[in-house]
């Protein structure tokens, strides 16, 4: 008889298998602490408009959105190194582990810019301070991206992840939504004054109060049943920067290039699209908050049902939709929002944007860790994305604002048109990792 070698046993999971209870609640409490992480970054920007002149004296309201849209891009110079130490450190110690550090990041820069003194009082350390609270958040965001899109889509079973994975996004927008509800509410509590004297520093505090009852939540997550196998076998070679460069170059190339016009996308229609609403197409602040606020929840729960919808068939037709649509609507819409006078028709505009950016934001998470096997996958899917992500979607508001200044406005709609299309290319000729799913 044929002799045939045995197998080693397979690793034994140190804990119980996970409920399918247990994990719905996992995913709903990840998800929730991705909301305040969030809505700690995005309070930067939803309040530039009244911290600006406390940091950056100067008579040109422009100038002012351009120094604070610098600190905000800078910010993201910050999300590759911490994409890879967070990633890293999410691969070997556990998903659980990652987000646990990176919400303790973000907690500490919102509490710190919450306390810094202005321009008025400390000259230019007042700048400089600022610059390292959004530097600490960085760090945070970078590995908050790979360690929460890995732990929901190991979390979520086989046939849900799309769906599962979605909530990335539902929360990243809920906490630029809370963000911009905590504006609407400070608009109608304090006076103009207020705001721009001492009321801005609320919401910097309330986020940081909010990430330290965060951190207590995430130290009670359950652990997802991929790492822990990955972690039980000694034969997988630990991650790390180079390893994942050496053996993975044609995913991290392809994650680049797929989140390229869809990272930009997103801030032209998110966070930069608050200040173009006032800047450019002349609505009051208050105005503009309402209809991103109103743009946004709608876009947010679409989210869920488009990472339902690629479950059903596929992730491609999805990007593919995102990329065409991006390509033939971006520079219209934008260019319509310059002239137009009602609210109502601004709010159809922004969400018709939002809409066409589902295609990518429902699914980007899920389609990125798909690509990678679990002892990398929190790395592969932070560092490329962070990379990408800080080049296009860092300085969105950057680069829209600086052509502004050089009265060159409409080429910013098509340096984003000209990036989804970019994109588009990938999306075509990449495979449905929904079929070649490394999960």
């Amino acid at each position: 008889m044929e002799h045939v070698p045995l197998r080693p046993p397979a690793p034994i999971s140190s804990k119980a298998p996970i409920s399918s209870k247990d994990r719905l609640r996992s995913i709903l409490g990840g998800s929730i602490g991705n909301l305040i992480e969030w809505y700690d970054w995005y309070v930067y920007s939803a309040f530039t408009l009244y911290f600006a002149p406390v940091f950056f004296p100067s008579d040109d309201s422009t100038a002012q959105l351009l120094n604070t849209a610098a600190i905000f891009a800078v910010g993201f110079l910050m999300r590759p190194l911490g994409a890879w130490m967070m990633g890293t450190y999410a691969d070997r110690k556990g998903r659980k582990a990652g987000l646990t550090v990176s919400v303790m990041l973000m907690g500490g820069g919102s509490l710190m810019i919450a306390c810094i003194p202005g321009y008025g009082s400390i000259g230019m350390a007042a700048p400089l301070l600022l610059l390292l609270a959004r530097l600490m958040q960085g760090l945070s965001v970078g590995g908050e991206y790979g360690a929460s899109a890995t732990y929901l889509s190991e979390m979520a079973q086989d046939g849900q992840r799309g769906f599962f994975s979605s909530f990335q996004y539902v929360t990243l927008i809920a906490g630029q939504l809370l963000a911009l509800c905590v504006l609407l509410l400070l608009q109608l509590l304090l006076t103009e004054q207020q705001l721009e004297s001492w009321g801005w520093r609320i919401p910097f505090a309330v986020g940081g109060l909010m990430a330290v009852g965060v951190y207590y939540l995430r130290r009670g997550l359950r652990e997802t049943e991929q790492f822990e196998e990955s972690a039980a076998d000694a034969g997988k070679p630990r991650s790390g920067g180079w390893m994942l460069i050496r053996r993975h170059p044609r995913e991290v190339l392809l994650v680049m290039a797929l989140t390229a016009g869809g990272t930009l996308a997103f801030y032209a229609y998110s966070t930069y699209m608050q200040k173009f609403l006032v800047n450019s197409a002349g609505f009051g602040r208050q105005t503009a908050t309402a209809i991103m606020a109103s743009a946004l929840f709608i876009y947010m729960l679409l989210q869920p049902l488009a990472g339902w919808l690629s479950d059903r068939v596929g992730r491609k037709p999805l990007l593919l939709a995102f990329g065409i649509g991006g390509v033939l609507f971006t520079t219209a819409i934008f260019t319509r929002l310059e002239t137009v006078t009602s609210s109502f028709g601004a709010f159809l505009l922004v969400l018709s944007g939002l809409v066409i950016v589902t295609g990518y934001t429902s699914i980007n998470a899920v389609v990125k860790a798909e690509l990678f096997p679990a002892h990398i996958r929190a790395l592969g899917v932070a560092l490329p994305y962070a990379l990408a992500n800080t080049l296009f979607g860092g300085t969105a508001e950057f680069v829209a604002l600086w052509l502004k200044a050089q009265d060159l406005e409409g080429g910013f709609y098509w340096y984003v048109t000209a990036m989804i299309a970019v994109s588009l290319i990938v999306y075509i000729r990449m495979p449905d990792t929904r079929t070649t799913s490394r999960i």
